[in-house]
């Protein structure tokens, strides 16, 4: 088989032919996965990147069919060292004939052509996946797990009780893209999210107004929305915690995406986490009943972010690594 990249600005199966490879795969575990990207979200991001990355995709095809491949996140706004692997995927019926070995080989190979040395990954922590990585030299950066709170079942009374009092500090709420005048403040309130747990070779963020309007205008090209929450102090409007959640448009697959929550740092010690995160939560469950499930992503060792999720409801639904090899 040929590994070839995919071009962004050609149209074609390509994008979809691995899209298809990734959800099939996941879908072969037996296991449930929770919500799998939608074609919209994966196809703006092969053919524009995130918000201060580019991002470039390569397939093997087999009798014109795609029958796996790979995706690199190259930062260019910062961690110019770094890219991350999302998605390696080989279709099932592909497997066990070393495609995934030549493909993550390939991928190595892009790594240096593009300067880059260090190289992170993420995978569920036990199965195909794991084995794979730890296989090939990466080692285990960080731990975390994904949580769900079932709206279905949630006691929205104690939710209600749970939301504390906050003197001195108000809120703001909006739905979908921040507005131009809202871009200064949530660079601001963005790099409180360099305080969170991550592997010791990734450089703090820089969250420019443009890195952010990028951002913004990208939330209705993947076919999402948003419900975002933040803080300010009532003296003088300095903004002093975010938090958001995520929702596909078509709202079809009863999941919600909860996002970033942070509080600054001298704005912390005055429940403010916990209180973005359940007025938001409230919020939403307002104007979109629908829903059935909120799901999350921690650092096992957020000790206080786990535990504002735990008092909300939130469950373990599963465990992850996330992994580095450096080159």
């Amino acid at each position: 088989m040929r590994i070839q990249p995919i071009d962004p600005e050609q149209p074609g199966g390509l994008i979809e032919g691995l899209h298809e490879a990734y959800v099939t795969a996941e879908a072969a575990s037996g296991d449930d996965r929770g919500p799998e990207p939608t074609l919209a979200w994966f196809s703006h991001l092969i053919r524009r990147g995130g918000a201060g990355q580019r991002y470039e995709a390569w397939v093997a095809t087999d009798g014109g069919k795609v029958a796996g491949g790979y995706g690199l996140e190259l930062y260019e706004t910062d961690n110019r060292h770094i890219g991350w692997l999302f998605p390696l995927a080989v279709r099932p019926e592909s497997q066990g004939r070393g495609l995934g070995t030549a493909l993550f080989a390939h991928a190595l190979d892009r790594m240096r052509a593009n300067g880059r040395t260090l190289l992170l990954t993420e995978t569920i922590t036990t199965g195909t996946a794991a084995r794979f990585a730890a296989a090939r030299g990466m080692t285990v950066a960080m731990n975390e797990a994904r949580r769900t709170l079932d709206l279905r079942a949630a006691d929205w009374d104690a939710l209600r009780r749970m939301r504390p009092e906050v003197p001195g500090y108000h809120l703001e709420q909006w739905i979908g893209p921040a507005g131009p005048e809202l871009l200064p403040d949530l660079a601001v309130l963005m790099d409180g999210m360099n305080d969170a747990p991550r592997d010791p070779g990734v450089e703090d963020q820089v969250h420019s107004v443009e890195r952010l309007r990028q951002r913004e205008e990208s939330i209705p090209l993947t076919a999402r929305t948003s419900y975002t929450t933040i803080a300010r102090r009532t003296s003088d409007g300095a903004p002093a915690g975010y938090t958001r959640i995520l929702l596909d448009t078509a709202r079809d697959n009863g999941w919600g995406h909860q996002t970033d929550t942070t509080v600054l740092r001298e704005h912390r010690g005055h429940r403010l986490g916990l209180l973005l995160k359940v007025a938001n939560l409230l919020w939403l469950r307002e104007h979109e009943p629908h829903l059935d499930r909120i799901i999350t992503w921690n650092a096992v060792s957020n000790a206080h972010m786990l535990a504002i999720n735990e008092a909300m409801g939130f469950e373990l639904f599963d465990e992850w690594h996330e992994w580095r090899l450096p080159l």
